[in-house]
């Protein structure tokens, strides 16, 4: 029943689900846009690498301070203080709630592609009314999915999870078959974008994190996990095996199609490509699993999404309604919320003719706080107890956060101020309310 805690495989098809979602589907095209062979191969690298540290700090933070549960929210209370955590539990809630929104407008821009003519567009892009009608209904299907249960929605997402490997499966294996050396070494000079191979690679790197969001699942749900022993494990499988995807993926577009070609397709490419292969079942083969992979993801973010006020809401940082629990111990509140400020940004999406990509960057430039805070508390307890071994490791980590932040660029991280900014008048009113009725119970006892 609801109150079963969440084991291993389910904890790891969560992390692995979270990340792997609508992104990967759309990759080729993404980085195409902006970025040759050569650009690709560092910008994965530096990924790489950054995003394996930042897993094996989680998976240390988790051991070391068992206590700190939905790290994402406390680690960052812990080491700076009420206010800094609130920033960290504001970020990564609007992250996760504006990155659901992006899964479902992806589905229904991939539905397009069977539906949609020049002359009568039904899905488009995902942001039309159809679309909105059609994603109003899925996002209130899964909030009464959760609402049935945390455990319950797991095992849901552990099936989807295996599901959706299988498209991506097919498109490697005939990906490989039709791979040509010489294109992919065409592309890995391909000078047409004039634009410096470094700067190429700082427009990667949003991208790239925004397939990674999600590696921090089995430590948001660390308080319904089965053995914390598990929490950094899950972490660290779920991101090597989402990275083998993910570099495949490019890697083998890049030897199929030219970077050019590619920039130009419609998302999901990844499809486009696929049926360039093998004809329409590669557009069928590659759309269903979008559609599961989402479904999934959105899953996964829902639970993180309603997950971190109800934590947030316990030290006094978010109002104390989210504390509100339902008859199967999910955080109702929290999931109202959620639910509710998706719905309202579809609406939004359709009216202002929002896109898949421009919300891809909003999600991810919000994670960048939270992700840097995680490192840098890492690296300060460490620091304090003198260990190199951990030092190192969170050093790294705070050094790829810093980069990606620099990476983002001046206009994005504008924009991710004034969300904060808005996000302190409900920290202050909720922590001074807070106060008052600690100082009011202290007096009266």
């Amino acid at each position: 029943m609801s109150s079963s805690k969440i084991g291993l495989l389910s904890l790891t098809a969560l992390v692995f689900s979270s990340m792997v979602g609508s992104g990967v589907f759309s990759l080729p095209q993404n980085m195409a846009a902006v970025a040759n062979g050569s650009a690709l191969l560092i910008a994965w690298l530096i990924t790489g690498v950054g995003i394996l540290f930042l897993a094996f700090a989680l998976l240390y933070l988790s051991r070391q301070y068992p206590e700190l549960d939905g790290g994402i929210y406390n680690y960052a209370r812990a080491g700076f203080g009420e206010l800094i955590g609130f920033c960290s539990a504001w970020g990564y809630w609007l992250c996760t709630t504006i990155g659901i929104v992006g899964y479902v407008v992806i589905a229904f821009s991939s539905l397009g592609m069977f539906t949609d003519r020049p002359d009568h567009i039904i899905f488009g892009d995902g942001n039309t009314l159809y679309a909105l009608i059609g994603s109003s209904i899925f996002v209130w299907l899964v909030h009464w999915l959760v609402s049935r249960g945390i455990q319950e929605a797991a095992i849901v997402n552990l099936i989807a999870t295996i599901a959706k490997i299988v498209p991506m499966v097919v498109f490697i294996i005939f990906g490989f078959m039709a791979f040509k050396l010489n294109l992919f070494h065409h592309n890995l000079i391909d000078f047409s974008l004039k634009v410096p191979l470094w700067q190429q690679v700082k427009d990667l790197m949003l991208i790239t994190l925004w397939v990674f969001t999600g590696i921090e699942g089995a430590v948001v749900l660390s308080s319904r996990a089965k053995r914390r022993h598990d929490i950094g494990k899950a972490t660290v499988l779920g991101v090597l095996v989402a990275l083998a995807f993910y570099v495949m993926v490019t890697v083998l577009s890049y030897g199929i199609s030219s970077r050019a070609d590619i920039a130009a397709m419609h998302n999901p490419s990844m499809a486009t490509i696929l049926a360039q292969l093998i004809g329409l079942p590669g557009t069928i083969i590659i759309t269903i699993g979008l559609i599961i992979s989402v479904s999934s993801s959105y899953l996964s973010w829902t639970l993180f999404a309603t997950e971190i006020p109800f934590l947030a809401a316990k030290n006094g940082a978010f109002p104390a309604i989210f504390l509100k629990t339902n008859e199967n111990n999910v955080p109702i509140s929290s999931l109202w919320l959620t639910s509710i400020v998706v719905q309202l940004s579809l609406i939004a999406v359709c009216f202002f003719n929002k896109n898949y990509t421009q919300l891809l960057l909003i999600s991810s430039v919000m994670i960048l706080l939270p992700y840097f805070l995680v490192s840098a508390f890492y690296l300060k307890e460490s620091s304090k107890k003198r260990q190199t071994k951990h030092i190192f490791i969170a050093l790294v980590a705070t050094i790829y956060a810093l980069w990606l932040l620099y990476a983002a660029g001046l206009s994005l991280l504008g924009l991710s101020v004034i969300l904060y900014a808005v996000g302190l008048i409900i920290f202050f009113y909720s922590y001074f309310l807070h106060r008052k009725q600690k100082l009011s119970a202290e007096t009266e006892s």
